[in-house]
């Protein structure tokens, strides 16, 4: 998938590029896979915002994905590669042997016609998901549980992957996109390669328009407030943030803070922290 670059016939224009999407094979998504997604504007159940910039934007309906691959020793095909407006990555509708259609994660290269399947082990083959105890060592995943049975938590947007180096008793090591080093049980599922659609992150919205199609609200510096909106606020003219490093609006630290626990039961298995 390549980046399609506009000419700079407004100031809209100027720097602007999109995907040129020749990997989708089609606009229609699959009715009986589609569930209504309604919008929260940053907004919880008592109606109290806790999240800022967040509202407005294009409508969308959510596509339900099978990040469990639990349908094991039925082979599925590729029916098509489709756009969904819930995430980076492309996804792959499959059609399996029975009849059932379920909608995956698209990896890089997976084409329309191609075979895939599930289970405790099988062929390591692009888009094929099986434990991870049972994938060689060096192979390129993704879509990697956590937790067995719980479905895929970790690789899982455009680009990304994980490698498999080695293993230590029931658990697998591996090597997360992040630079973080991780012990997982190997009875976690994943699938083999990696996610397509790599090119996401090369795109430039190129107008303020595009950030609000996606729901996305305006953000103001702090530095433009009154001293009572934020921390970094007030001053005569253009005045230095006056603390030792940025602040959010609540006065907690902006960059370099660590808000990992410090006891995490997890830690054991960290074998070296991401970069």
């Amino acid at each position: 998938m390549g980046i399609r670059k506009y000419k700079p016939t407004t100031n809209g224009r100027r720097g602007m590029s999109t995907l040129t999407n020749e990997e989708l094979t089609t606009n229609k998504p699959e009715k009986s896979l589609l569930r209504s997604a309604s919008k929260t504007g940053g907004r919880n159940n008592q109606g109290k915002m806790t999240v800022r910039h967040i509202g407005g934007g294009a409508k969308r309906k959510y596509r339900v994905i099978d990040f469990k691959r639990d349908k094991f020793g039925v082979t599925g095909r590729v029916t098509s590669i489709e756009y969904d407006p819930n995430r980076s990555a492309n996804i792959a509708l499959i059609t399996y042997r029975d009849g059932e259609k379920r909608y995956i994660i698209a990896p890089k290269d997976l084409t329309v016609g191609s075979i895939i399947e599930a289970g405790v082990s099988c062929d390591i083959k692009i888009g094929n998901a099986m434990q991870i105890q049972n994938i060689p060592v060096g192979t390129l995943i993704h879509n990697l549980e956590l937790r067995p049975g719980n479905g895929a938590e970790l690789a899982r947007s455009a680009g990304q992957s994980a490698q498999i180096l080695g293993r230590d008793g029931k658990y697998v090591i591996v090597r997360l996109q992040s630079g973080e080093t991780r012990k997982i049980l190997g009875t976690c599922m994943a699938t083999v390669g990696v996610v397509g659609n790599e090119d996401y992150e090369l795109v430039n919205l190129g107008k303020a328009g595009r950030k609000r199609h996606m729901g996305i609200r305006p953000t103001n510096r702090g530095s433009v407030m009154n001293p009572n909106d934020h921390p970094h606020g007030g001053g005569e003219g253009r005045a230095p943030i006056g603390r030792k490093g940025p602040v959010t609006p609540w006065g907690k630290p902006a960059l370099g803070y660590k808000t990992r626990k410090g006891k995490k039961a997890s830690d054991k298995l960290i074998v070296s922290k991401k970069k």
